[in-house]
């Protein structure tokens, strides 16, 4: 977690040590220099988008830090269902725009579990800094819904529509794994505790930034009643050496 690795250069490490947040206190004193606590209360979700007032982001009500872990408390209230998109501050040196977690090409690796909970999602990802879909692609690992196998999605565009490739897990999100990414020039490549998923060669080829995309209602949504966690351990984030 904590080192250079053969062909990588460690650019950003969070263990969630420095102490605990209170829920909606995230990022606080203790993590702003490190963290965006993401989009704003409200701000409608994938699926929110298409049906809004139903699902939307609630960092404000959803993330906090305990035990040493980020936690995402997944719930809904007054009818609707709330998760929420942290961003990490990772080090580079974007400009045109001006990102705090921009890279191109990089190594990305976390530890994480969560509660069993159908109808909520990790989509933990790369998006483009151009915001143009599915020009300029997208990568989602660890991807699923929180009831079903963990995988690793990569989008492109095919003939001005979406397309994707996706690689899939055999387990389970309710113990921990190691979820790592790597980005090179032409490839992609998931790796779920230490084993590799296997390589897409359809990688995006420009600046994207690192959300921790936590959604409902992509696979059908949650009970209203169904309320857990989802707690990421550590990140770590490297650029080619």
């Amino acid at each position: 977690m904590t080192a250079n690795l053969p062909g990588w250069k460690q650019v950003f490490v969070e263990d969630f040590s420095a102490g605990d947040v209170p829920l909606g206190g995230f990022p606080g004193p203790l993590y702003s220099a490190r963290w965006s606590a993401g989009y704003k209360d409200g701000t409608p979700d994938t699926a929110g988008q298409k049906n809004p007032g139903k699902t939307g982001y609630y960092p404000s009500k959803v993330l906090s830090v305990r035990n040493g872990s980020l936690d995402w408390y997944l719930h809904t209230e007054n009818g609707i269902t709330m998760g929420a998109a942290p961003m990490p501050k990772i080090p580079n040196a974007s400009s045109n725009p001006p990102r705090a977690n921009s890279l191109l090409y990089g190594r990305y690796s976390v530890r994480y579990r969560a509660d069993a909970l159908p109808g909520f999602k990790t989509a933990w990802l790369l998006w483009p800094d151009s915001g143009i879909w599915p020009r300029d692609g997208e990568v989602d690992f660890p991807e699923g819904d929180l009831a079903k196998i963990i995988y690793g999605a990569v989008h492109y565009d095919r003939n001005g529509a979406d397309a994707f490739d996706k690689l899939d897990s055999d387990q389970s999100v309710t113990s921990w794994h190691v979820a790592t990414m790597e980005w090179s020039p032409g490839r992609i490549e998931f790796f779920l505790d230490g084993r590799s998923l296997g390589v897409s060669t359809n990688a995006p080829t420009t600046p994207m930034h690192l959300i921790l995309q936590t959604e409902s209602c992509l696979t059908g949504c949650p009970a209203p009643e169904a309320q857990g966690h989802v707690s990421l351990d550590w990140i770590s984030v490297w650029v080619p050496a």
